[in-house]
């Protein structure tokens, strides 16, 4: 008796010590990839404590975070080999089962708007959009380019940017409205429509390739909606385009071959850059550098905190997630995380 009482007390203590050390994810969350351990960290941006790690399948890329901030979905990029997005409970901290994206192989950039999981499928070249709520697919559009890597998508998803680095282009997407229902105007039966050919009835997507420097990669779209700014990674320096007009307004010289990521801050008054050597801060008026951290050896993803308090730098080689004082400009924190890179924030409603 003595014996089995002896274990049984040892099993409970050790089911309270797992208890008491399972933490949970807070309403406000960072959430890191590591390219090394194959992993999404779920991090307490008020401590830079991982709470958890879980398991997300081969050469993870990049990470988004669903709108109520409960899921997160991982790109298996593996330069075209693969063909999955991870899927993360992050209340539970598991994993889900995979979305498998068949043909569509080698995603990259993900985002999420509209309810819907939007993503780059490089080896296709071709981006698209999956439905939670429905498990599918429901959209794909073929652009036809080199490497389409990133993807942003405006609120509404009426239009969309991506970048292909092989092509060294932008592709600008603007979505036209459909016409009514039933035939188009002019319609005889057994014949077309006289004149061009009519808009369909769920409306068509205008494509617009424009060229900017070679390596095109990591971009971002200001805060105002007005400009996109593409790092250029082969030629180190940052093509800023103007939305509207669709075209290149300015090409920065800025010495950041390598360059990666670029990020506005959310007030939009810095752009920030990792090219691996070190974190590059821009300003977004002056089209300058103000600062250079080469202490940050900035080579993945950045993330802002929606506050605007601090940013969060994946520094690959080094092993850590670099955490910067944005009214500083300064680092003040590390997140140990192996061979960090895509980043996220998650915020549970």
């Amino acid at each position: 008796m003595k014996f089995r009482s002896h274990h049984a007390l040892l099993a409970l203590a050790c089911a309270l010590t797992l208890t008491a050390a399972a933490q949970p994810t807070p309403k406000a969350t960072l959430l890191a990839l590591s390219k090394q351990d194959h992993t999404l960290a779920i991090v307490d941006p008020a401590t830079l404590h991982v709470l958890a790690t879980v398991p997300v399948g081969d050469d993870p890329h990049e990470v988004i975070a669903s709108a109520d901030g409960k899921t997160a979905y991982v790109s298996n990029y593996g330069f075209g080999a693969f063909h999955t997005l991870a899927v993360i409970d992050l209340v539970g901290q598991m994993r889900l089962p995979s979305i498998d994206l068949g043909a569509l192989r080698g995603p990259h950039g993900l985002t999420f708007e509209q309810g819907k999981v939007w993503f780059t499928a490089e080896a296709a070249k071709a981006i698209g959009s999956y439905d939670p709520a429905t498990q599918k697919i429901d959209w794909i559009m073929g652009i036809g380019q080199d490497r389409t890597h990133m993807i942003y998508v405006f609120p509404g998803a009426q239009r969309i940017l991506t970048t292909n680095v092989n092509s060294a282009t932008v592709t600008i997407l603007n979505h036209t409205e459909g016409r009514p229902g039933g035939p188009p105007p002019g319609m005889q039966a057994g014949g077309p429509p006289p004149g061009p050919p009519p808009t369909p009835p769920g409306g068509n997507w205008e494509l617009t390739n424009i060229p900017v420097g070679r390596g095109s990669e990591g971009f971002d779209v200001s805060p105002n909606g007005k400009e996109a700014w593409v790092a250029n990674a082969q030629d180190g320096t940052v093509s800023v385009i103007d939305i509207a007009a669709k075209k290149v307004v300015a090409t920065l010289q800025t010495s950041t071959r390598g360059a990666n990521r670029l990020k506005f801050t959310p007030d939009g008054k810095y752009v920030f850059m990792t090219p691996g050597s070190a974190l590059v801060i821009l300003d977004a008026a002056t089209r300058k550098e103000v600062k250079r951290l080469t202490n940050v050896h900035g080579s993945g993803g950045i993330q802002m905190q929606p506050d605007g308090a601090r940013a969060y730098v994946a520094c690959g080689r080094d092993n850590y997630v670099a955490v910067i004082d944005l009214k500083t400009l300064e680092l003040v924190g590390k997140i140990d995380i192996a061979s960090p890179d895509g980043l996220a924030w998650a915020i549970r409603h």
